[in-house]
């Protein structure tokens, strides 16, 4: 007789559970179960959803989550539910390292702790906004005081949520804010002004029926421009969300792209009544 029969117990391997199905909590160890309990069943929910591969001005492309959390359990735990869910995730495990990642990939979400080492999340927050990456923030955060959660909204974020949370609750969350985005994009597929016509999800820009050759920067700053009207815009600030913010360019470079934008856009070059200069700032486009 064994040594489990003489306690009066038999140890089993845990059973295998939807991931999504329960609140993140650290990984219980899985006690070496073997290779072949796993079944086929299990095997092909484990794959998960396929990517979510949405179309937008720069082709099709899969939606990416930022994961800013320096818990290791709960880090790896959101970034395990998110892959299932057919998202592309990064992750960071400081503020600083956040926000670099942030500035330079882009993500279509962040999901944002606040108490973060180098730089607190409601600073990540704040320095995106202030530089006006409109990128949707989720914070997760342990302090649930009304003072904390309206702190977050008003820094930026789009969402608060506090710890301990359901998985399924924060995806939810997620799907609904990237909702709101994209119904946001959807409204700016297309534009015109003059006699100019920009449909953004082709890329494709006509002049009075006469489809205009644009390089992918010249499209890029001409997007930017139509997604800021009347708005006096400073060069250093075109050069960072154009451009991206490791461009080391100069003032100079903004000129000359917006003297092309003139020639092929602009009714008369000499006047130009679309692309208007402010001296001593930056530009402002009128449509």
């Amino acid at each position: 007789m064994d040594a489990a029969s003489r306690v009066g117990f038999v140890a089993k391997a845990p059973r295998p559970r939807d991931p999504s199905s329960r609140s993140l909590r650290p990984p219980r160890p899985r006690g070496g179960a073997p290779r072949a309990r796993i079944t086929r069943r299990r095997y092909v929910r484990h794959r998960g959803r396929p990517p979510r591969a949405v179309q937008t001005s720069r082709g099709v492309v899969v939606e990416t989550i930022l994961v800013v959390e320096d818990d290791p359990a709960i880090s790896l735990g959101l970034q395990k539910n998110l892959r299932y869910e057919g998202f592309e995730v990064l992750s960071a495990t400081r503020g600083d390292e956040g926000l670099q990642t942030a500035l330079e990939k882009q993500p279509d979400l962040i999901v944002l702790d606040v108490m973060l080492p180098n730089l607190s999340g409601f600073e990540v927050c704040k320095t995106l906004k202030r530089n006006e990456v409109d990128i949707p923030i989720i914070i997760l955060s342990a302090k649930d005081q009304e003072i904390d959660k309206i702190m977050g909204l008003d820094l930026g974020a789009d969402d608060y949520l506090t710890k301990p949370f359901s998985v399924r609750e924060l995806i939810a969350r997620i799907n609904a804010v990237l909702r709101r985005k994209k119904r946001y994009e959807k409204e700016l597929e297309t534009f015109s002004f003059g006699d100019v016509e920009i449909d953004f999800t082709a890329r494709t820009i006509a002049r009075n029926g006469t489809t205009l050759e644009l390089s992918p920067r010249e499209f890029d700053l001409l997007a930017f421009f139509v997604r800021h009207p009347n708005e006096v815009i400073d060069r250093r600030q075109i050069l960072n969300k154009v451009w991206g913010y490791d461009y080391y360019g100069t003032a100079r470079t903004i000129d000359n792209f917006v003297t092309k934008l003139r020639q092929k856009l602009e009714p008369d070059v000499r006047k130009p009544a679309h692309f208007v200069t402010v001296r001593g700032v930056g530009y402002k486009f009128v449509p």
